[in-house]
């Protein structure tokens, strides 16, 4: 099954509803879709020990937030880096994945926080680099996973490359309830498992290492309750801003299972030839 264009997709859905499942049978089913993860990437970094990694890490550990700005670049470099989105300006300050340093623009390395800091905030970083260009050939196909979260970041996200097709997963709240009273999650590989439908092979124990599985914190009803309010809030002006696009794509079901195939249809009528 051959892409006909390149496919630059996002999910947008409440938490609980199932993109990670939607996005791994896409990947498979759809082997031109690569994944990029804006989570992957921090990680890599902080596990790299790169100086990106290390103000990261201690970001987080601070109860911070990682900057868009940050996010924004780590994407973009990925993107370059795979040759799927180019500028005719040279790439003197891009931030390499695996750098032992960040270097400005005219290669001086950036050692202290406030010197990532003001780096990082620069508008001459953030946005004195000429457009990226896109290419449209199916190997640039990529299901770009936690981020956009916001329309702001969303139309950051546009200066660097222009997505062109965003799903908007829905399933009833009451099913989602149900769903998440039943997860449980092997926290060092992130594998998520569901007593009602993809039950571990033994209760309670990680299928690939035999180690305890947990419930996470925010899988408790008031606490998700919380998580469904902002996630509207926020996804509301999103979706708004992909829907003036024109690359806004909804479908409702009331199980992963219900909705793959509708999924799968779809992204065929765009993409395969």
């Amino acid at each position: 099954m051959r892409l006909k264009k390149a496919a630059r997709v996002i999910l947008v859905g409440a938490p609980g509803v199932g993109k990670g499942t939607q996005s791994e049978r896409l990947l498979q089913r759809f082997p031109q879709l690569s994944s990029i993860s804006s989570g992957d990437l921090l990680r890599y970094n902080v596990k790299q020990r790169t100086p990106l990694g290390i103000k990261v890490e201690s970001t987080i550990k601070a109860g911070g937030l990682v900057p868009d700005e940050l996010i924004l670049r780590l994407i973009r470099n990925e993107l370059k880096q795979r040759g799927w989105i180019y500028s005719g300006r040279p790439s003197g300050n891009v931030i390499t994945l695996a750098s032992s340093a960040i270097s400005s623009a005219d290669g001086a390395s950036l050692a202290s926080d406030a010197e990532v800091e003001a780096f990082l905030s620069s508008p001459e970083h953030a946005r004195g680099l000429a457009t990226p260009q896109t290419p449209d050939d199916p190997s640039a196909s990529f299901l770009l996973d936690g981020f956009p979260r916001t329309a702001v970041q969303a139309e950051r996200l546009d200066e660097i490359v222009p997505m062109n097709w965003a799903v908007s997963i829905n399933t009833p709240l009451d099913v989602v309830m149900e769903r998440i009273s039943g997860r449980w999650v092997h926290e060092p590989s992130g594998r998520v498992y569901n007593t009602g439908f993809n039950a571990p092979r033994v209760p309670g124990i990680d299928d690939i290492t035999g180690e305890p599985l947990v419930r996470r914190a925010d899988d408790d009803e008031a606490v998700y309750r919380a998580r469904f309010k902002k996630f509207q809030e926020t996804s509301e002006p999103l979706l708004e801003h992909y829907a003036r696009k024109g690359v806004l794509w909804e479908v409702e079901g009331l199980s992963s299972d219900e909705i793959s195939p509708k999924l799968f249809a779809e992204f065929e009528r765009r993409f395969v030839d």
